[in-house]
């Protein structure tokens, strides 16, 4: 009988005497629920401002936020706004009555009850914030071309390119034809019509350049591929790009740029042979090392554009010549650039909006009377387009700036090489900081591209120039600057420049060079910059003591 009552009282309690405890809980407790609550949202307040701040890193490196942390950081910032109107709306009814000296118990109670209640779900998203990462690398489309560059011809290689691509049996295909001829951009337009029409489950891409750097290539394809190396050689590298690439079914991938045969197993390349669903677009300047090197199976040649193409395009690049006395000038202008798209946009952005005929002769006359420039690779219709944009470039400033882009670049131009020569220099007038130097070397390099003397490499802190742009900045550098470069050549004793001829010199810059001797002493009084850029130097050559007494440290 005994625990029947004590059966029946506990159930009574836990129905009647314990929700009523629970409820005068609320009125008794007001203060401390009101105040635990303020700290829950004081907590979540700050843990959504620490999340921020990995979010504006990770988007400041490129990087994709995750979906779970952008809807947890709206309902964090949801709550807190509804907390925080809570709160307010409690220091307004406090002081309506008189500070809680004359409590008005039922709106206690009411309010007592929703702040536990609400720090309850503070500290429930409060958990819910964690996270192991908030963002995710973004995958790299690569550089996308200008509509304006669809000319007809163009396109006709195009969609040959794009046949060969569909046919099963072809599995490496080549692109050759002149520098600056707009093999590059060719292939750019290959592999976004490829993207769009879903041929290959991955495109990707990667300049050879004339001196192969086999890691940046590794690099470059991986960076497209969404991969990290954690490998240090390039045989590690090799080995997991090739397991990459043999993981995915079908993939395209374009080398631009090849000057020689080049080993595509020390890349991490797999042979189309072997992987069936593998696919590779080569370009070049010579077609035997297509076919005969890289053993392609089928090429094709892109041609300088036509008279009435290249008129087009520089036309187009230009901006509207309507002048009838101008016209013809700029027709003959756009003849001398020989067909190549490379010198028809560089001339035509230079000379674009200008109204003045008498401008435009000049133009036309110093195109005509070029001599030939003893450069390899570079013609005198390339070189004189690329020199009279240069001369139209607005400032010194930037034009010193285009010639250091020239003289320290081989492949890439990385943005803290400019940075440590530029201010070495003193290029940068009016800037006295760092930061501020860096800005202005952001302004320029924006100018060269909108000039189209600077690439895109998909990569803030590099930048790309054509090599043919390279030699006219060297060439100006050397004719009319007192800078002397030497590239890919065995330096000896004879190689230098005569004593009267160092005395000018400026700049000395030497690339990819054998050294096998140097002179007693360079008498270079006037010498500013003097650049060794993967230069041999023979372990037996002694350097000379008095070397470097006549140059201006």
């Amino acid at each position: 009988m005994v625990e029947i009552v004590l059966s029946v009282a506990a159930k009574v309690s836990e129905y009647l005497v314990d929700p009523a405890v629970r409820q005068l809980g609320y009125l008794f407790n007001y203060r401390a629920n009101i105040e635990d609550l303020s700290q829950q949202v004081e907590k979540l307040r700050d843990a959504r401002a620490r999340l921020q701040h990995s979010v504006d890193e990770a988007i400041g490196n490129g990087h994709i936020i995750e979906d779970d942390v952008c809807k947890w950081m709206k309902r964090a910032d949801g709550f807190i706004q509804n907390a925080c109107k809570f709160l307010e709306d409690e220091k307004e009814a406090r002081k309506s009555c008189f500070n809680g000296l004359c409590p008005n118990l039922k709106s206690r109670y009411q309010l007592s009850r929703e702040a536990r209640k609400k720090a309850g779900v503070s500290v429930q998203i409060l958990g819910d914030g964690q996270f192991e990462k908030v963002a995710y690398r973004a995958p790299l489309q690569g550089i996308r071309c200008r509509p304006s560059e669809a000319l007809e011809s163009r396109m006709l290689t195009l969609n040959e390119v794009m046949e060969a691509l569909r046919d099963a049996k072809i599995n490496k295909i080549g692109v050759w034809g002149l520098g600056g001829v707009g093999k590059t951009t060719l292939v750019k337009q290959v592999a976004e019509q490829a993207a769009q029409e879903k041929l290959f489950e991955k495109v990707v891409t990667a300049a050879v350049l004339e001196t192969p750097d086999l890691k940046k290539i590794q690099g470059e394809l991986a960076d497209l591929l969404g991969m990290k190396f954690e490998e240090e050689s390039e045989q590690g590298r090799a080995a997991r790009l090739y397991q990459r690439m043999n993981e995915i079914k079908t993939i395209l991938i374009i080398l631009d740029d090849i000057w020689a045969k080049l080993d595509l197993e020390k890349i991490g390349i797999p042979s189309p042979d072997h992987h069936k669903g593998c696919k590779l677009v080569l370009t070049s300047r010579n077609e035997h090392i297509l076919s005969n090197e890289m053993d392609t199976q089928k090429d094709f040649r892109v041609q300088p554009l036509q008279e009435d193409e290249t008129w087009i395009l520089f036309k187009n690049t230009a901006g509207s010549i309507e002048n009838p006395e101008l016209q013809p000038i700029a027709v003959d202008v756009a003849k001398e650039c020989a067909g190549l798209p490379l010198a028809i946009v560089t001339l035509a952005t230079a000379l674009k909006g200008e109204k003045s005929v008498s401008i435009w002769e000049d133009a036309r006359l110093q195109l005509k009377s070029q001599t030939s420039t003893n450069v390899t690779g570079l013609t005198t219709n390339v070189y004189s387009s690329l020199k009279l944009s240069y001369e139209h470039l607005k400032g010194v400033e930037v034009k010193s700036f285009f010639l250091l882009c020239g003289l320290i670049s081989q492949n890439d131009i990385h943005i803290w090489d400019l940075l440590k020569y530029g201010v070495g220099l003193r290029l940068f007038q009016g800037t006295n900081t760092l930061e501020e130097a860096k800005n202005r070397i952001d302004t320029l390099v924006g100018n060269l591209k909108s000039s189209n003397f600077l690439l895109e490499t998909g990569h803030n802190a590099v930048v790309r120039m054509h090599d043919l742009v390279r030699s006219t900045a060297r060439k100006i550098a050397s004719d009319q600057h007192h800078m002397f470069t030497l590239q890919n050549t065995t330096v000896r004793v004879e190689g230098w420049p005569r004593i009267d001829e160092l005395q000018k010199v400026t700049w000395v810059s030497l690339h990819d060079c054998d050294i096998r001797e140097l002179p007693e002493g360079l008498v270079c009084p006037k010498l500013e910059l003097f650049g060794c850029y993967d230069v041999n130097t023979n372990s037996t050559v002694q350097i000379p003591n008095n070397f470097f007494e006549e140059m201006k440290l």
